[in-house]
């Protein structure tokens, strides 16, 4: 199970999947030059949510369909804080399900 983190820094705000920097998926695409944010609706909490589903699911198709409801639902909502499992995702995704965006 994957362990997903996120924090606000002096040095600006970090990601990680297991302890490693959480890869953008700007080759998916490109919300934003601006990195990751997250607690409101945008670009860049749309990379992370992009991000966060490709690394979990592993199929871009799937991750790029869930990505406006997952925003809105789950990052939109993070606090300065946060961390989630893949246990936490499959649920949210779950809780989603019939929202995915073609």
């Amino acid at each position: 199970m994957k362990h997903y983190l996120g924090d606000r820094t002096i040095d600006g705000v970090k990601v990680t999947v297991d302890g490693a920097p959480l890869d953008p998926c700007v080759d998916v695409v490109e919300f934003s030059k601006n990195g990751f944010e997250w607690s409101y609706e945008g670009p860049e909490p749309r990379q992370l949510a992009l991000a966060l589903l490709v690394d979990h699911l592993g199929d871009k198709a799937k991750a790029r369909a869930m990505v406006e409801p997952f925003m809105s639902a789950v990052v939109a909502n993070f606090g300065n804080e946060w961390e989630m499992s893949s246990a936490d995702i499959d649920e949210a995704l779950t809780a989603l399900s019939g929202k995915a965006v073609a």
